[in-house]
């Protein structure tokens, strides 16, 4: 009874510390200033005693918006020129009073402006731009040979290329592609013209010119902290201490320091904090700058990714083949919805993931587990309807159950044909898992991302290549266990003549 009483109580304790204590889910895009002002909110709000867990680089505006709503994260860094017309779809940006009253019924507040605009731009090297007589947007239009390279979002945008394109009557069709390798494609000449941000902190580095927006088509983006509703009103007051604190050379600046490489977004953000004065501990912190830090963190979640996904698709795929291989119909069907299944590209598989299951490992596993089932269906399916009918024909004459002949025929001549189904299977999970990081289920993506925000190709390798030799090492462990498990005498024997 004593024992209980106590249990009781602390189990109390527990319940109640975990209750006072208040915990906030702090998101960002991928691009690189999304990242470092999501640092300065988490240590301003770690500054007055909240607890932040992280999940920054969540890839373009659809993906942190959806995280938001379905109340995986409380809150991430946004723009109001992509709050109205982007998110809320209105004609034009309005006030961010107005901007409020839109975004009530979705329960977020878009609290008070950091004080810069980062508009969006088009830009090309400043030595080019002087040669063609280049200045504003709308020269563009004359030079129709200049090769135009946007960002794949800034495309689709509402605010993006079909806007501009219209208002300054543009030839060009651009090519997509990823914005952080834009600079470094202008740079090499394959490319002339990108989208860019005022505040980006690569442009004097890569000596690129802004084109002036004559026709003002661009509004205005005012960054802020875009919140839930239900984040505690004393979040909202030390956020709302960020308010009008960087214009935009200051943030251009604090931008310049991560992509050369001068400071970490953790660094970055801690010193801004303290030349504000809202860090009030005299205790310089620490922190690391070795890249490979977190390499061992991140292949052990690749690795988890990549185990648990394929363990159920073998779970439920083997037997399922099993099941249906013996009815054309039936496994006709269900290899034509697996195909299906692989027709959708994965990032945007793992976005409609968002909606269902949120963010993290769940959905990051549901899409991997969904990629994996094609193979490995497919191989077990195909190798059971190709084994020997003379073979199946012997075992039924000797009196064997549709078990036995399972047991004893159909699987070990199948297995070497179902190993391969499991190989294929995994390595192109090892390939897919690398998205993961989109939607913050960290693994080898993650260094990936942050390498092309920060145009840092050091990084990008620290992720490839550990997971180019995560799939050939899974390679060779195939090869070991088909020769170990499998007797030579047994591989290749009893199938149909094509």
């Amino acid at each position: 009874m004593m024992f209980r009483k106590i249990a009781s109580l602390i189990g109390l304790l527990v319940f109640s510390s975990l209750i006072g204590a208040q915990t906030l889910t702090l998101g960002s895009k991928m691009d690189s200033e999304g990242r470092l002002l999501g640092e300065i909110f988490a240590q301003k709000l770690e500054a007055d005693g909240f607890t932040v867990r992280r999940q920054l680089g969540l890839g373009s505006t659809s993906v942190a918006y959806q995280a938001l709503l379905s109340g995986d994260i409380d809150l991430y860094p946004e723009y109001t020129g992509t709050l109205a017309l982007s998110i809320l779809n209105l004609d034009s940006t309005p006030p961010l009073d107005q901007i409020n009253s839109h975004l009530a019924p979705l329960n977020l507040v878009a609290l008070p402006s950091l004080g810069f605009n980062n508009t969006y731009a088009m830009a090309l090297k400043q030595a080019q731009a002087e040669a063609l007589g280049i200045s504003r947007i709308s020269d563009l239009a004359e030079h129709p040979q200049l090769r135009l390279g946007l960002s794949h979002e800034f495309v689709q945008r509402n605010d993006g290329w079909p806007g501009l394109r219209e208002r300054y009557q543009l030839p060009h069709n651009p090519r997509g592609i990823e914005h952080g390798l834009a600079y470094e494609a202008i740079n090499a000449g394959r490319i002339d013209i990108t989208d860019a941000y005022a505040t980006d902190g690569d442009l004097d580095r890569f000596n690129l010119l802004l084109l002036e927006d004559d026709l003002n088509y661009f509004p205005q983006y005012l960054a802020l902290p875009l919140v839930h509703s239900s984040l505690p009103e004393a979040a909202k007051r030390s956020l709302a201490e960020l308010a009008g604190r960087i214009d935009e050379p200051r943030m251009q600046a604090l931008n310049a320091l991560v992509s050369t490489q001068q400071a970490s977004f953790a660094q970055a953000a801690d010193r801004f904090l303290r030349e504000e004065g809202l860090l009030t501990d005299a205790t310089e912190r620490e922190f690391s700058t070795r890249k490979w830090d977190r390499l061992g963190i991140n292949l052990l979640q690749h690795l988890q990714l990549t185990l648990i996904a394929l363990g159920l698709a073998c779970v439920i795929g083997l037997p399922l083949a099993i099941l249906v291989y013996k009815s054309r119909r039936i496994s006709r069907s269900v290899l034509y919805i697996a195909g299906l299944l692989q027709t959708i590209p994965s990032i945007a598989l793992l976005a409609l993931m968002i909606p269902l299951f949120g963010i993290g490992f769940l959905p990051a596993i549901i899409a991997l587990f969904l990629y994996s089932l094609l193979p490995i269906v497919r191989a077990a399916i195909t190798s059971l309807l190709t084994v020997n009918p003379l073979l199946v024909q012997v075992s039924q004459g000797m009196g064997m159950t549709r078990r036995e002949q399972l047991k004893h025929i159909l699987l070990p001549l199948a297995a070497p044909n179902m190993l391969t189904g499991i190989k294929t299977a995994a390595i192109i999970n090892i390939g897919t898992a690398t998205l993961a990081a989109f939607i913050g289920a960290g693994g080898l993506g993650e260094p990936i991302v942050t390498g092309l925000a920060l145009n840092d190709h050091t990084l990008v390798l620290y992720g490839a290549i550990p997971a180019a030799l995560m799939a050939i090492t899974t390679e060779l462990v195939f090869e070991l266990a088909e020769r170990r498990w499998i007797p030579a005498h047994m591989r290749g024997i009893g199938r149909q003549n094509p």
